[in-house]
């Protein structure tokens, strides 16, 4: 099996053609230059972090089932083991941000531009995209009544 953050970080240093070491300092410089890079870098840097900490769960695990004859039994194992399986998915789940983010033509990537694009030509900023008030009450729907219960 392949080194997924070894073949994240291969794609990444092709697509903005220089090292991660490179990147990761452009973008420390001037993070709002390429918003593009600043996603890829911020990511790529949790991405290390959790194959780090799967990594290190794996070898706990290795530990303990080293010092365990037969099947997996005490529940501090299984426990280890489920810290593994967790340490995997985290793993998994950010590197399909890295992938999506490296992935060109990707949907909702492109609205996303035009729309930044748009707010910074006219000055606008970006506010929440659901809303923050209650929907007033449809007319069709009667008060409640208070007091008695049905």
């Amino acid at each position: 099996m392949e080194d997924v953050v070894g073949v994240l970080t291969e794609r990444i240093e092709r697509r903005f053609a220089m090292s991660m070491d490179e990147l990761t300092a452009a973008v420390a410089k001037a993070p709002d230059t390429n918003r593009e890079a600043t996603g890829v870098v911020q990511w790529h840097g949790l991405l290390a972090e959790s194959q780090a900490a799967l990594e290190r769960a794996e070898d706990d695990l290795l530990a303990a089932l080293e010092t365990q004859p037969g099947e997996l039994a005490d529940d501090p194992t299984v426990a280890l083991a489920h810290r593994v399986n967790s340490a995997v998915t985290v793993r998994d789940g950010r590197a399909m941000v890295v992938r999506w983010l490296l992935a060109p033509g990707t949907p909702g990537k492109q609205e996303d531009r035009a729309t930044e694009r748009r707010a910074r030509l006219s000055g606008e900023r970006r506010g929440p995209t659901a809303p923050t008030t209650m929907p007033a009450r449809p007319a069709m729907l009667p008060a409640p009544r208070r007091g008695v219960l049905r």
